[in-house]
């Protein structure tokens, strides 16, 4: 019975010796050394340091990383690390060595290196700097002036893509409203990773005033279409087929499409949303390359019935799926109103008018005696009672007159012919 519990004693006496073994805290690696920091392009940040001295032989060494509040870990055995960020704020980074890519092992004590803002007063650098990529062909940024800023500063906006090999001015700077903006170039490259990248963006003034102000706009994101194209309308089998063209440099399945229809008749209109363009059992003749094409059920086809469509970006080949294009012009269907009848009573309407006034200038008299009677006069109905007797006497003093003026003259032409024949 003794020697089974002297067994016992040393098995246990080796299985706690061998655990304390295994407890045993690992060697903790120096830290890393000359951790430093520096800028490139306009927002690229980069840390670099070298490896911890007096490391051990036997540790094969990895970098534990992260910026403030333990954001972005990465364990890596590159003694650098990049990061594109805006510089409108501090920014730290702080590095750790490490013998293995276990996040849970204790690096060595983190040694901390941050990047400061720009120097200025905040109140003078620009807000709501914004760019949005305008159909793949040109990038345009907007900006409001600061605070603490004078209205004719004169401000300039850089720009830097990994398509290029350095740092390029924007030229073309214009006032929109409050807004001031300036746009420039950026196409589509060929490179499948193009994509992937970003624009780095900066505006300040010329003078060096105003506190500099950063963004980086991400090329998968603040993507605007241009409005797309509606080639032809038709009714087939009672429904309506939109036929459209999409814009310039995207393809049909990267773009969500909304169709608006409005109905004269009825003076409703509504909103079709369609993520796929699709007509199920089409049957016309005709090349739909390159053609998108929309069923729109429930359309009158004996009124008339205008349509237009406009389209965002999608979460298929894009981050960000909110910013819509502009509407495409309007295109009509069905049929119109007769103008015969308007254009008749266009014509009429004036003609009767043009007649009334003339009527009315005409027979204004005539209506002034209807509406408004004379007055009889008591002293001209007396004149008219005594006026035959009056007449008749005026007529006989007349009468005398004339024949004394004509017996006068008879005597002056006799008494000049009776001297003629005396003086013979």
């Amino acid at each position: 019975m003794e020697l089974p519990v002297r067994l016992f004693g040393l098995w246990a006496l080796l299985f706690c010796a061998t655990s304390e073994g295994d407890a045993a805290p690992k060697e903790t690696q120096p830290p890393v050394t000359n951790l430093s920091v520096s800028v490139e392009n306009l927002c690229t940040v980069i840390w670099t340091w070298n490896p911890p001295e007096r490391a051990s032989p036997n540790c094969s060494l990895w970098y534990f990383s992260h910026f403030g509040n333990k954001q972005d870990k990465k364990i890596a055995p590159e003694t650098h690390r990049s990061k594109e960020v805006p510089l409108n704020e501090r920014i730290c980074l702080q590095v750790g060595s490490q013998c293995s890519t276990n996040e849970s092992d204790n690096p060595s004590t983190l040694v901390e290196k941050c990047i400061s803002p720009p120097e200025g007063d905040p109140e003078s650098a620009v807000t709501e700097l914004q760019c949005i990529w305008h159909n793949l062909s040109y990038m345009k940024c907007t900006w409001l002036p600061g605070r603490n800023t004078s209205p004719d500063t004169n401000y300039t906006l850089y720009y830097w893509h990994s398509s290029l090999g350095k740092i390029l001015q924007c030229e073309n700077i214009y006032k929109e409203g409050q807004h001031i903006g300036c746009s420039f170039t950026l196409t589509k490259s060929k490179d499948s990773n193009f994509d992937q990248h970003s624009v780095q963006v900066m505006v300040k003034d010329n003078v060096g005033k105003i506190r500099p102000s950063f963004n980086i706009v991400p090329l998968t994101s603040h993507v605007q279409p241009d409005p797309p194209h509606i080639k032809n309308l038709f009714f087939q089998h009672g429904d309506l087929y939109v036929l459209g063209k999409t814009p310039q440099n995207f393809v049909s399945r990267c773009l969500s499409y909304q169709i608006e229809v409005n109905n004269s008749q009825t003076e409703t209109h509504y909103i079709l949303s369609v993520e796929e363009p699709k007509c199920d059992n089409l049957e016309f003749e005709g090349n739909l390359e390159g053609t998108i094409c929309f069923w729109v059920p429930g359309v009158l086809p004996d009124t008339l019935n205008t349509v237009r469509i406009r389209v965002k970006t999608n979460k298929l080949c894009y981050e960000d799926d909110k910013l819509w294009s502009n509407w495409s012009p309007v295109m009509s269907i069905g049929k119109k109103a007769n103008p015969t009848f308007y254009i008749i009573m266009l014509l009429i309407i004036p003609v009767i008018v043009a007649g009334a006034i003339i009527a009315l200038l005409l027979y204004l008299k005539r209506l002034k005696i209807i509406i408004f009677p004379p007055i009889p006069d008591p002293g001209k109905i007396f004149k008219e009672m005594f006026g035959d007797q009056n007449d008749d006497t005026l007529h006989w003093k007349k009468y005398d007159i004339y024949e004394k003026q004509t017996k006068e003259e008879t005597d002056s032409v006799v008494l000049i012919e009776n001297l003629k024949r005396a003086s013979q």
